[in-house]
This record gives C-alpha cells, sequence and structure tokens, in this order.
C-alpha cells in the first residue's frame, strides 16, 4: 500500500497526516470543510471541552474514472468508501488542542486502523487514540455508549461532486507511469445510508451512560448574558459544507424527526442532534434557572 504525507495547518495546530494513495475503503481525502469546522470549535471550545467525544466516519459510494491513456478512459469504476476518519485528522486536532478524550471510528479495515494509529505517533500523541470498527446500521460493538459529544465533519455530502487529484500521487500505484492526464472521481452520496447512520445516531445519543456516575448528563451549565449557551449531554455535532439537494436533505432532516431526534442549526453550517427528551429537559432546566433569578 502505498501513501503521500501533507503539512496541513488548522488553528492553533499543524498537523503532518499521512494519507493512502488510493484505498478501495477510503480514499482518506482531508476535506476542506474540516478547517472550517476546526475554525469553528476553536471559537466554541469552552463548548466542547472536558467532553467524552467520538468521531463518526462517514460512508459514500465512490466512481472512480480510470484512464486508459491520456486520450482515453475506461468508464467507471464503483468503490464504496468512508471519507473522513480515515486519517483520524480532526481527532488528532481535537486532542492536540483541547487535550479531548476522543476516540475514532471507521470501517473494519485494519490498514485503515493502522493508518490512523501511525498519523496519532506522528504528531506526538502517546498513547494512541482509541478506535472502533463500525459501518452505520450494524450492531454497534459496546452496548453502553458513554460518549457525551458525537462529532463528524462533512458526513453528508453532496449528490454530485467532481474531483481531479493529481495522477502522479498514483502512478506508483497504478503501474501507469507515462500517463500524464488526471483521475477523476465522481462521489455520490449513497441516499439509501440515511436511515443507518440515524439508527447509529439514535443508539449513541439514546443509550448513552455517563462514564462517571457524577457527570452532568443534560447539559452543561454555562451561561453568559442571561442567554444558555452550550451543548447538551449528550449531542451530535455536525459540520456540513458541502449543500444538497433540498430532497436529499429532507430525507436527513425528517428521519432524525422521525427517530425522535431533534436538530439544531448552531450557525456556520453546523448543526447539534439530540434526543428529543434531553432537548425537553434542557428547556426546562432553561425556565428553572430563570425563574429563580
Amino acid at each position: 500500500m502505498a501513501f503521500f504525507t501533507s503539512v496541513f495547518w488548522l488553528p492553533l495546530q499543524e498537523l503532518l497526516i499521512r494519507e493512502f494513495s488510493f484505498h478501495q475503503l477510503n480514499a482518506n481525502l482531508l476535506w476542506p470543510g474540516t478547517f472550517a469546522f476546526a475554525e469553528w470549535l476553536v471559537q466554541h471550545r469552552s463548548w466542547i471541552e472536558g467532553r467524552r467525544s467520538f468521531e463518526l466516519g462517514r460512508q459514500v459510494l465512490a466512481l472512480v474514472s480510470i484512464p486508459l491513456n491520456s486520450q482515453g478512459f475506461n468508464g467507471f469504476r464503483a468503490v464504496k468508501a468512508s471519507f473522513s476518519c480515515g486519517t483520524g485528522a480532526l481527532a488528532i486536532f481535537l486532542r492536540k488542542s483541547f487535550q479531548l478524550d476522543i476516540t475514532t471510528s471507521d470501517y473494519n479495515d485494519q490498514e485503515i486502523e493502522e493508518n490512523i494509529a501511525y498519523n496519532c505517533r506522528v504528531n506526538g500523541i502517546t498513547p494512541i487514540l482509541p478506535h472502533i470498527k463500525h459501518s452505520w446500521g450494524d450492531n454497534f460493538p459496546i452496548a453502553d455508549p458513554d460518549w457525551d459529544l458525537i462529532i463528524a465533519s462533512d458526513i453528508l455530502l453532496c449528490k454530485h461532486l467532481i474531483l481531479n487529484i493529481n495522477f502522479y500521487k498514483y502512478k506508483s500505484v497504478l503501474h501507469w507511469e507515462k500517463v500524464l492526464t488526471c483521475l477523476s472521481v465522481l462521489l455520490l452520496v449513497d441516499v439509501k445510508q440515511y436511515p443507518n447512520l440515524i439508527k447509529t445516531l439514535s443508539f449513541l445519543l439514546k443509550f448513552y451512560k455517563p462514564k462517571d456516575d457524577s457527570a452532568i448528563s443534560i447539559m452543561e451549565n454555562e451561561h453568559k448574558n442571561e442567554t444558555y449557551e452550550g451543548l447538551p449531554r449528550p449531542a451530535f455535532l455536525m459540520s456540513w459544507r458541502r449543500r444538497i439537494g433540498k430532497e436529499d436533505e429532507s430525507l436527513f432532516f425528517t428521519g432524525c424527526k422521525n427517530a425522535g431526534l431533534e436538530v439544531k442549526h448552531m450557525g456556520s453550517r453546523v448543526f447539534c442532534i439530540t434526543p428529543r427528551e434531553a432537548t425537553a429537559r434542557t428547556a426546562m432546566e432553561e425556565l428553572t434557572s430563570d425563574a429563580s433569578t
């Protein structure tokens, strides 16, 4: 398996990240939305500091156009892929910036797990971050999840996205030494995966059990100018910089509502998803606090 390594400048941190040149399950691209999300997290660091966190991987369908030569293409080859936690970059950023207790997740694939571990080590994170192998909708390997913050960046992709990737990075892998063209990749979000994603989210949020009995299980007790700020516990925090069609967007948000989840836009295309009962208790806490002041 061939790799390439790049330096990424995120807020507060410079990270050295190794990516696969190509992987049948994970292309390991560090999306631009990750940088915007990192900036948002820095601006709201008091909301996430001290949380026990879990980074959720992403699943899409990739159609890869493989060029036979500089004049022709042999069509598309479908590859199911997970584009998110394969590098561990966001989780590494959060650990180094906020000392966050965070676990990574992705497909059940040894090479992906080893690559995340490698990126942890070269960025000075020892011991390496814990990792869980999981695909959306499958039975979760832990019966009592104790993460009070689930986090993901660009987990919902636009329906049609063309990427032109420098072919020189791949020639040693694909053994096309003289091909001077680019590799085009068409990514399609598999909307059929939305119910599986919602199933995984519902389990992680509704079956959350604090690791520490003394932990606050509902909300951050933080107020500013008599206005409640912070995130409920548990919560799913999702940065969604890539826009998709309203119909596909509705599939996800309506599915969340039907599953008993509430969605709140936090600004800058960041969304907070919580169990409906936790949202109701948070509102009651706010009313109680206002009445006592």
